[in-house]
């Protein structure tokens, strides 16, 4: 840990003690260069302390975090799923560690073939055959697919169309990327039984609409019952369709985007296809097209080769909006993702969904009786809400409480007050991982909060209680942000 003062010095290091080394330095096997003058401090100082001084420092900050491995992850729309050892025992592979971005395709064929099966995988599994595999998020995807909507405008001289259309439930990344695309963002409601309301939409639909980005299932965990009018609308505005498919955990194997009408469709595969995430990554974004708009797609793509000696080469598509990332997209990632869809199946892939569905459906029948559920009528998909409200009108306790709460039991609290549609909103997404018997554990834990709510709200208040940390002045910390420790 490193306490800076005020000052610039001194820096003092609580772990330090002079004389201790922890490491040794290589001999260096680059020629030596002469740094410019303007970027060499006058003097670096750092902690002198024994390896295993640092070895149990970074293990005990360790074991602060909570993670997949340790139990339930329900963050709602983050699809925080069990990540199997086997895709990391493949990851480790020497042929595909060891390659190089610059290594020529003579040479690399066999990640090249691995990279062309995934791409050929998910088209298939979303019904759309473009795919690039180089977004490296899902963030990246959709900003990718807005790109490729405005070249698709552009190459048809309509240049008329200024909006994008987004539902108030969806990710709220998607009026953000139509906003850095230079398109004026308009929010379409939602009707009384969580879908798009279509008598909006077509009002607000014209011809200088130039698409609507559809979050589906959508942050209420509900699939969109009247998908294709809403698609059929869009075309008929000479719009097209973006498919947010970073809940596509709750429909893989079971029902297609492009058959329902969607143009084009990002897959975050660290979600549904099961890349350890969280903290920044490692992320994988892959963007699915129509054939109509593979000619846009970012590039470099995998294609089948001319030669015998190369049987796959990087291409460019002819229309390409050019490169979203450097190389080739996070590649281990996606070898991760290609080992899960192999190991699984084609045949097995609708299970993800079903039980995914069905563990968010248990949880929301038992809990709903007592945490007011606004969609709880409906059969929810791979996550649901519920609001915290009548808590907080009766007993003064928030959705911040409750959150705060089940950490005191061990896990990790849902999303909250997210979506903004639902006050108080608690978004909870088991996934397909969890047992019935640790989906029981996780309810009675939220029954007995509810309960401790109305007996001893206070209790709630105070919570956590057994952190390293408990409330945070979240005002303060957004305003004022401290960046390092200081003493």
């Amino acid at each position: 840990m490193t306490i800076v003062a005020n000052k610039p010095e001194p820096i003092i290091y609580e772990l330090s003690s002079p004389g201790r080394q922890g490491a040794a330095l290589p001999a260096c096997d680059v020629p030596i260069t002469q740094l410019p003058n303007h970027l060499i401090r006058d003097e670096l100082k750092l902690p002198e302390v024994a390896e295993v001084d640092v070895v149990r420092h970074f293990t005990r900050l360790s074991q602060k975090n909570y993670c997949v491995d340790l139990g339930i992850y329900p963050l709602g729309s983050c699809t925080m799923k069990y990540n199997p050892k086997i895709n990391e025992e493949a990851v480790k592979l020497p042929g595909l560690t060891g390659i190089h971005p610059y290594q020529s395709a003579d040479d690399t064929q066999g990640a090249l073939q691995l990279m062309y099966e995934l791409q050929e995988m998910l088209g298939e599994i979303c019904g759309l055959p473009g795919v690039t595999l180089q977004p490296a998020a899902g963030a990246q995807g959709e900003l990718a697919g807005i790109l490729i909507i405005h070249a698709y405008h552009k190459a048809r001289k309509d240049t008329k169309r200024k909006k994008v259309i987004v539902p108030d439930s969806a990710h709220g990344t998607n009026p953000a990327t139509s906003s850095m695309s230079g398109y004026e963002v308009v929010q379409v409601k939602s009707d009384a039984r969580g879908n798009v309301d279509l008598d909006e939409l077509r009002k607000i639909a014209d011809d200088t609409t130039v698409g609507l980005m559809l979050t589906n299932p959508n942050t209420l965990g509900l699939f969109e019952e009247n998908i294709r009018a809403v698609c059929q609308i869009i075309h008929d505005a000479g719009g097209l369709v973006y498919g947010d498919g970073a809940n596509l955990n709750a429909i893989v194997g079971v029902a297609r985007p492009g058959d329902l009408g969607i143009d084009i469709l990002h897959s975050n595969l660290h979600k549904t296809f099961a890349v350890p995430h969280g903290g920044g990554g490692p992320g994988a974004g892959a963007v699915m097209v129509t054939k109509q708009l593979a000619q846009f797609l970012p590039g470099p793509i995998v294609v089948k080769g001319r030669l015998m000696k190369r049987p796959y080469e990087l291409a460019m598509p002819r229309k390409s909006i050019g490169r979203v990332k450097s190389f080739y997209g996070n590649f281990l990632a996606l070898v991760r993702a290609y080992v899960y869809i192999r190991s699984i199946g084609k045949e097995h892939l609708a299970q993800i969904a079903e039980d995914a569905v069905i563990n968010a459906n248990y949880l929301l029948a038992r809990l709903k009786g007592v945490y007011k559920a606004p969609f709880g009528n409906r059969v929810c998909k791979h996550e649901f809400v519920l609001t915290g409200t009548p808590f907080a009108e009766k007993y003064g306790v928030h959705t911040l409480d409750i959150a705060k709460r089940i950490q005191d039991f061990g896990y990790h609290p849902p999303t909250i007050y997210f979506p903004l549609t639902v006050p108080e909103c608690l978004m909870i997404e088991p996934t397909e991982s969890e047992s019935k018997q640790g989906l029981d554990e996780f309810a009675d834990t939220l029954l007995k909060i509810a309960e401790e709510a109305k007996t001893n709200p206070q209790l709630l208040h105070d919570a956590p209680h057994d952190a390293p940390i408990t409330r945070l002045d979240d005002v303060k910390a957004a305003r004022e942000p401290v960046l390092c420790y200081r003493g």
